[in-house]
């Protein structure tokens, strides 16, 4: 789905901080928006978690630094990092380049996927927050 300018695939969950969860069997790979990524511009430095580490819902997991500005990314659900990207460091602009395919942040084993989910919204949902968004401006 399309919203103005920006991608919304339907089969994932988002959050109002622009991250996105795709549930894979029992873990969950995310992401940023192509709306964040839009927003931030050229990313140019990823710093990731570390593989095994625990991540918590909506607490700073990485860092995201662009041309414009410096951002934490949030994790949409909480759990152990189970793989990160780590075509990122060398290649940050994979962010900008595919959100929602080459450029995922991390694979988590999630601890709470039912309750964390029900709190994320889907791609109607998140389109919705976009359309408001736009008119804002």
């Amino acid at each position: 789905m399309k919203v103005n300018d920006y991608e919304v695939p339907a089969d994932l969950h988002y959050t109002k901080e622009h991250t996105w969860v795709r549930v894979e069997d029992d873990k969950c790979r995310v992401g940023v928006t192509d709306y964040a990524q839009k927003a931030l511009s050229e990313v140019v430095f990823v710093e990731l978690p570390k593989t095994g580490s625990r991540v918590e819902h909506m607490k700073p997991a990485g860092t995201l630094e662009s041309v414009k500005a410096v951002s934490d990314f949030f994790s949409p659900v909480s759990g152990e990092i189970m793989e990160v990207n780590t075509r990122l460091p060398d290649k940050p602009e994979l962010l900008n380049e595919s959100p929602y395919g080459d450029g995922w942040f991390a694979v988590i084993k999630p601890s709470n996927l039912e309750q964390e989910l029900s709190a994320l919204m889907d791609a109607e949902k998140y389109g919705e927050l976009l359309r408001t968004i736009v008119e804002q401006k």
